[in-house]
């Protein structure tokens, strides 16, 4: 595991970059985050101070640093927030019952909205749920093409989530659009390659069950190789921006995650690695073509708003490097194990169930899914991992200024697409 700083001034004992871990449930939790205090997330407003002036604030739902349709109700003593409440149902969409009601080679559209910045993720991850009740074997060569577009999906996603989270603590980066501006310039390059695979810049419906639907075109793999090429000379770029004493005030000690709240919570993904929790599934449970390439998990064990920053950058570098890697090895022979579908009732997977779960640029996305025979899903569970990072909130609201609590909402990358499912 690649370990980083946590910012501090090392004990007597201990050498610059070490740090103290403990043993929590089989993982290695810093023993620093475990000493915070956690505040009161179920705080009854009527017992708090009586002379305090408290104010009720309602952030969103169309404030755009809420990063979609949500409404957080922060009870305010001045400045501090004591209390925070998050309200989900303002975007639901009914996206497991839709599933239920449409057939299995119908469904992955529906799929693509939902964590709308990495809509491919959603593809693959539902898609293997109903292999693994087929008991379907996927070829090679569609692996490994499903495995090179997942880390290119998680390049864009990063690139959109650091933009976005330079508007967010604002001004130390000439007001947050500048940063914006240059990530999307190359987040357009990663969204042209997808549209020369599948002719969609955003919804691609290229997933499908057995296998792709859509075979790499002459010359794509030459276009990968120089958009990331050009997107990793980038990333120097993109920490030069943010290498200024303003935006490490803002993020530094900013919305600091205890591992064990956020492993109880069910947190994953970038958030649990940047504090201290060495987990990725690409690594530890591999799928796709994973277990075709060396993958180099970064870790931070700060656990504020900047070591997620630093694990998302080195994450894009570990992606792009997998991508080419793998874009070097892809096999020949079929993108896919099933026949051409004639009809949309033509895949019946025998009764049973199954859970699948890959890593998406938020942590873990998993699929459960109850086959009773027919050509739909009896039933389908989605478990989005932004879900579980809008849990922190109430945790981590309390205590902090109103603009902190924007730099930490922010930082946890949730997409309320999936967490409003």
């Amino acid at each position: 595991m690649t370990v980083g700083t946590t910012y501090e001034t090392p004990r007597a004992g201990e050498r610059k970059g070490e740090v103290r871990t403990v043993n929590v449930g089989g993982m290695r939790v810093p023993y620093h985050l475990t000493l915070l205090e956690r505040p009161d997330p179920y705080l009854d407003i009527d017992s708090y101070d009586p002379e305090a002036d408290l104010m009720a604030l309602n952030m969103g739902p169309q404030h755009p640093s809420t990063h979609g349709v949500l409404r957080v109700k922060l009870y305010l003593d001045g400045e501090t927030c004591i209390k925070a409440v998050p309200y989900l149902g303002y975007l639901h969409r009914g996206v497991e019952k839709l599933c239920e009601k449409l057939t299995y080679v119908q469904i992955t559209p529906i799929v693509d909205k939902n964590d709308y910045v990495s809509p491919m993720m959603n593809e693959l991850a539902i898609n293997m749920a109903f292999e693994a009740l087929l008991k379907v074997e996927v070829p090679p060569r569609a692996l490994f093409i499903r495995t090179v577009c997942a880390e290119i999906q998680r390049v864009a996603s990063h690139l959109l989530w650091l933009g976005t989270f330079g508007l967010d603590v604002g001004g130390g980066i000439g007001g947050g659009a500048t940063l914006f501006m240059h990530t999307f310039r190359e987040r357009e390059m990663c969204l042209d390659l997808f549209e020369n695979l599948t002719g969609c810049r955003f919804h691609y419906n290229t997933h499908q069950v057995g296998g792709n639907r859509h075979d790499i075109p002459e010359g794509w793999d030459q276009k990968v190789k120089r958009a990331l090429g050009h997107i990793a000379s980038r990333v120097d770029e993109y920490e030069a921006f943010v290498e200024n004493p303003i935006f490490k005030a803002r993020t530094i000690g900013v919305g600091v995650i205890d591992p064990i709240l956020a492993m109880e919570l069910g947190v994953c993904g970038p958030i649990l690695r940047a504090s201290g929790i060495d987990f990725d599934l690409r690594r530890d449970a591999p799928y796709a073509a994973y277990d075709k390439v060396e993958i180099n998990v970064p870790v931070e064990t700060a656990g504020d708003a900047y070591a997620r920053y630093l694990v998302r950058v080195r994450e894009m570098r570990e992606s792009i490097r997998i991508a080419l890697t793998l874009l070097d090895g892809v096999p020949e022979g079929p993108i896919s194990a099933l026949k051409p579908v004639k009809g949309p009732t033509n895949v019946k997977p025998k009764p049973g169930e199954a859970y699948v779960s890959i890593e998406s640029p938020r942590g873990e996305l998993g699929t459960y899914v109850i086959s009773d025979g027919s050509p739909n899903p009896y039933r389908c569970k989605l478990r989005p991992p932004s879900l579980h990072a809008a849990a922190l909130l109430p945790y981590l609201a309390p205590g902090s200024m109103v603009s902190d609590i924007v730099a930490t909402l922010g930082s946890l990358d949730f997409i309320l697409g999936e967490v409003d499912r």
